[in-house]
C-alpha cells in the first residue's frame, strides 16, 4: 500500500472508526432485533417477520405514518417559502446589516428542540397563548391549537419557523452567486420582475432548493423532540395527549422506551428507513426534470 493510501486511512480512521460503532454497528444490530422479541430484560426469542406483520396490522402505525406525512407535506413548502423570502429581503440589504440578519436568523437554529416544543405551547395555548391574544385584537377567535386536531399540525409547523435560519442561509449563499449580467440581460429584454424571479432565479437556485428539499424532507419525518415535549411529557400527557400529535418516531420511542418491545421498535426503525429512502428516491427522480445545473449536466 503506498505512504499515501497509508496517510489518507489515517486521516479517514476517526471517521471510519466512528461511522461503524455509532452508526453502522447499530443499525445491523436493529436490524437483527426486528426478527425477535427482545424487551431488554428477558433472554432475546427470534420471531421471523411476526413483527413487520404487526407492524402493518397496528392501526397506531397508520395513524402515526398519516400524522407524520401530512405534517412533512406543510412544513416542508413552507419553510422553504418562507426561508427563500427571506434570503430574497437578505440580498437587498447591505452587507454589513446582512451579516446581523444572517447571525438573527440563524441562532433560533441552536434553541434546544425541548424548549421549542415549551415555546409551543406557551404560544399556541387555546386561551391564554400569545398567537390567539393578537388574533383577537383583530377580531378572529382562534382554534384550541393543542387540543383541537386539526389544528395541532399546522400550529406545528408555524413553530417550526422558529429554527429555519439555516435554510435562509442556504438560500441567501444561492442566490448571492446568481450572475448579475442574467439579470441585467433579462430587464433588457423587458422581463418583469416575476418573470425574472421565475426565468433567472429559481433555475439558478434550483440546486439550493433540492438540497433543502431532501434535507428538510428527512428531518420532517423524523420530528420528535419539540412534539414529545409538548404532547407526550410526563405532566402534559393527560392534558393535550392526542393521536393528532402522535408521529412516527412518538410512536417508535412509546414503543422501545415506555413498553420496553425494542424488536417490535427496530421493526419500526427499518420501516421508516425505508420510507424515507422511498420518497428521496421520487424526489431525485423527479429533481432530473426541474434541477439546472452549470454546463447543462443532470
Amino acid at each position: 500500500m503506498k505512504y499515501e493510501t497509508r496517510a489518507a486511512f489515517g486521516f479517514l480512521s476517526p471517521w471510519l472508526i466512528g461511522f461503524t460503532v455509532f452508526m453502522a454497528g447499530p443499525m445491523v444490530a436493529s436490524l437483527v432485533l426486528s426478527f425477535t422479541d427482545y424487551d431488554v430484560l428477558t433472554s432475546t426469542d427470534f420471531v421471523g417477520g411476526d413483527n413487520y406483520r404487526e407492524l402493518l396490522a397496528d392501526p397506531k402505525v397508520r395513524t402515526a405514518i398519516a400524522n407524520t406525512l401530512i405534517y412533512t407535506a406543510l412544513h416542508v413548502p413552507v419553510t422553504m417559502a418562507v426561508s427563500l423570502a427571506l434570503a430574497l429581503l437578505l440580498l437587498r440589504v447591505g452587507r454589513r446589516s446582512a451579516g446581523f440578519f444572517r447571525t438573527v436568523f440563524y441562532l433560533p437554529t441552536i434553541t434546544p428542540k425541548v424548549a421549542v416544543g415549551v415555546l409551543f405551547l406557551m404560544l399556541f395555548n387555546g386561551q391564554a397563548g400569545l398567537v390567539n391574544q393578537a388574533l383577537g385584537v383583530l377580531g378572529i377567535n382562534g382554534p384550541d391549537w393543542t387540543v383541537d386536531g386539526p389544528w395541532i399540525k399546522p400550529g406545528l409547523v408555524l413553530i417550526g419557523a422558529w429554527s429555519l435560519g439555516s435554510t435562509v442561509i442556504i438560500y441567501l449563499a444561492a442566490l448571492q452567486d446568481v450572475p448579475r449580467d442574467l439579470y441585467e440581460a433579462a430587464e433588457m429584454d423587458g422581463a418583469s420582475p416575476w418573470a425574472r424571479f421565475r426565468a433567472v432565479t429559481v433555475p439558478m437556485i434550483s440546486g439550493a432548493l433540492f438540497f433543502t428539499l431532501i434535507i428538510n424532507t428527512i428531518s420532517a419525518l423524523q420530528t420528535f423532540d419539540e412534539v414529545y415535549t409538548a404532547f407526550y411529557g410526563s405532566s402534559n400527557q393527560q392534558t393535550y395527549g392526542n393521536d393528532a400529535a402522535l408521529f412516527y418516531v412518538v410512536y417508535l420511542f412509546q414503543q422501545a422506551f415506555q413498553f420496553l418491545h425494542m424488536g417490535y421498535a427496530s421493526a419500526l426503525a427499518w420501516l421508516l428507513f425505508l420510507i424515507i429512502v422511498v420518497i428521496t428516491l421520487i424526489q431525485v427522480r423527479l429533481s432530473r426534470r426541474f434541477v439546472h445545473y452549470e454546463g447543462g449536466a443532470r
